[in-house]
Formats: C-alpha cells, sequence, structure tokens
C-alpha cells in the first residue's frame, strides 16, 4: 500500500474542520473552490489514513462555567514513561496529555464538574506506578 501524501487542499480542509467539525461536504467545496467529490474523498482518505483521528465539540466557557479545569506537571521515574502514559491515557478526565522538555516530563489538561471530582482525579494519578512527582495549577479564568 503506497503511504498517502498530504498537500495544501489537506491542509486547508483539516483548518476549516478545526474551526467548525460539522461543516458539511458542501460547504467546505465552496470555501476551498473544489468538488465535493474531492472533499468526500479527501476526507475518506485523511480519515483511512489515520490523520484525522476524529471529530470533537468545543463548548462555550459559559456552559461549562462550573467546570474545573487545572494543568499538572508530571515527573516520571526512569524508564516508565511510556507505561505512565497508558494508564493516564484510561483517565477520562484528562482530557489532553504532552510530553515535554525540563523539569517535568509530561503535562496533563484536567476537567472535572466539581471540586470533590478534581481531587479524586488528583488522587488517582498519582496512584499511576511510575509516577514520582506531580505539581498541579487550577486554571481561574481564560482570557
Amino acid at each position: 500500500m503506497k503511504p498517502y501524501i498530504y498537500d495544501s487542499l489537506d491542509s486547508a480542509l483539516i483548518a476549516e474542520l478545526r474551526k467548525d467539525g460539522r461543516a458539511s461536504i458542501s460547504y467546505l467545496a465552496d470555501t476551498l473552490k473544489v468538488s465535493r467529490a474531492t472533499v468526500q474523498n479527501r476526507l475518506d482518505r485523511l480519515i483511512s489514513s489515520g490523520a484525522i483521528l476524529g471529530f470533537t465539540i468545543r463548548v462555550h466557557q459559559e456552559i461549562e462555567k462550573e467546570a474545573v479545569r487545572a494543568i499538572m506537571m508530571i515527573e516520571v521515574a526512569g524508564q516508565s514513561t511510556s507505561q505512565v502514559i497508558k494508564k493516564l491515557r484510561g483517565i477520562p478526565e484528562l482530557v489532553k496529555l504532552h510530553t515535554t522538555n525540563g523539569a517535568w516530563d509530561l503535562i496533563a489538561e484536567l476537567q472535572t464538574s466539581s471540586l470533590s471530582e478534581f481531587d479524586g482525579v488528583l488522587r488517582h494519578v498519582r496512584e499511576v506506578d511510575g509516577i514520582l512527582n506531580s505539581e498541579t495549577s487550577i486554571l481561574l479564568s481564560s482570557l
């Protein structure tokens, strides 16, 4: 099987879908100035190649104004990063996970619906075998 080569049309299509993951094929075709069949074919290939992993929604912060959001910096013991990442990916409240350089090995973005749920997630993360240390900052407001 020949690997799929991404081009500027793929990048433009992905950019439009980042703005609105529910954009119609017709809208995308008009915006990108290509046929609907071209958009559908490109979209199918981007999904099947793994370039697009899924579609999601972004909610206005007023809807989630009671949500507790935080950033957690995590230090991992020795060579256990892969195992730690695998375990952390199983925690749904960790909405994003990033590798980084410097004093911390991983940065996790957390979101819960309450402080008690947040406390439980912190406890769960700290119990993961291979995590040496963590520091968490609650996000108070977005600018």
